[in-house]
């Protein structure tokens, strides 16, 4: 995900958040506490589709439920329990990405980490299951990695920078 903050003078802070799907939002956190969110279209990222206003109170209930601090689902306090520590990450290779362009084995992942790469996704929707040391990474290639969070933060700078 990409997020960008920025300081609005006399207002507040807009911060806008691009997910890995593409989808777009803005959040303004106004001084006085509300909150502007505004999704923007997939295909025009410059042209809202909605917008909600949202008071202090309102807005601190609301990321309640979204960091599933009001309800987890079932599921997923499953896989915590039986995962503990190891998590699974999703990786979009941006073309500012180091790693793009070379394969698995040269980058020496599992060495220079402890994680594993169990696939690889293409921009168009070809997957790589546990895929071999010869699989080459490309531009907007999905990479999904398990490993402990301190594995996945050595992968995070492999696949960014080229090095660990």
């Amino acid at each position: 995900m990409n997020l960008k903050e920025t300081e609005i003078p006399g207002v507040g802070k807009q911060f806008v958040a691009e997910a890995r799907s593409g989808d777009k939002i803005s959040i303004v956190i106004h001084n006085d506490g509300r909150r502007e969110m505004q999704h923007f279209e997939h295909n025009n990222p410059e042209e809202s589709a909605s917008m909600i206003t949202l008071e202090d109170d309102e807005a601190r209930y609301i990321s309640a439920i979204i960091g599933g601090i009001t309800y987890t689902p079932t599921a997923l306090e499953n896989i915590e329990v039986a995962l503990g520590d190891i998590t699974i990450e999703w990786y979009k290779l941006e073309p500012h990405y180091k790693s793009i362009g070379k394969t698995i084995g040269e980058l020496r992942v599992r060495q220079r980490s402890s994680a594993t790469i169990i696939a690889v996704i293409e921009k168009n929707h070809t997957k790589h299951i546990n895929p071999g040391a010869n699989t080459l990474l490309t531009v907007d290639a999905t990479v999904v990695v398990i490993g402990e969070r301190l594995h996945q933060q050595q992968i995070r700078q492999i696949l960014l920078n080229g090095s660990a």
